[in-house]
This record gives structure tokens, sequence and C-alpha cells, in this order.
């Protein structure tokens, strides 16, 4: 039963980030062009917005000592930090983003708004994905 609440929450989470994302145009293939074109500040105020959310919702999480929903205590491990790797991934999404006009999560919320064609850029992401499991141990991490 506990799984089933949890996948309704998951659920529900979901269907308000697509409306989210479809109600600020975040998901706009057109705004996602003026982004990467500099025309208009849109994105890069929802962009700006999200980090700095998120950036206060993890000095939160690390000052009051916050749980999971299964009450283990929430970790932000340290990492190695080799900018190069930052550089490249990075690049690599951002020819991504720029060539479908969609990141991961706008991708499902496009296809579900009726844009078929994201299923060929979603095939083709899960793809990536796969062959990025196989390569992965042969990789400097």
């Amino acid at each position: 039963m506990k799984n089933i609440t949890n996948s309704i929450k998951y659920i529900l989470a979901g269907v308000v980030f697509g409306i989210v994302m479809i109600k600020s145009e975040a998901a706009s293939w057109y705004r996602i062009r003026e982004m990467f074109l500099f025309e208009s500040f849109h994105m890069y105020g929802i962009i700006g917005t999200a980090v700095v959310v998120g950036v206060i919702g993890v000095y939160f999480i690390k000052r009051t000592n916050k749980k999971d929903m299964d009450g283990n205590p929430i970790v932000f491990p340290q990492k190695e930090r080799k900018i190069w790797k930052y550089l490249l991934g990075g690049t690599v999404f951002g020819f991504g983003w720029a060539l479908t006009g969609a990141c991961p999560g706008p991708m499902f919320v496009t296809l579900g708004y009726g844009f078929g064609v994201m299923a060929v850029v979603i095939f083709s992401a899960l793809l990536g994905t796969l062959f990025y499991g196989m390569v992965r141990k042969y990789l400097p991490h």
C-alpha cells in the first residue's frame, strides 16, 4: 500500500511539474530558441529562479538535518571537482538541448502536450543513456 501511495505522490508531482512547465512556457521550443539566441531573458529568469530556490533548499536541508520520505538522513556527498568534466558535460547537454529544443524534463511534458515528434527525442535520450551505461566503466570518473 505504501508503494502505491508513493507512486501516486510522484505521479501528482509530475503532473504539477508538467502544468508549471507549460504555463511558464519553459517547455516552449520558441522560448528555448530565444534563450540560445540571447533574444529574451525569459528562460534565464526561470533557470536563475530555479538555481536560487535550489541553493536555498539545500541550505535549509543541511541546516535542519531533514530526512527523506523513508526517514533516512539526506546526504550530499562531496565530489571531486574537475572543471573539464563539467564543461564537457554541460556542452554535450547544451548541444542536445539546442538541437531538440528540450531538456529531459520538458521532453515528456511536450510529448504529453501533444507533440508526437518528441517520442523520437525521448527514444534517442534513452538510447544514449543505455549507451552510457554500457561504456561507463571505461570512462574517467
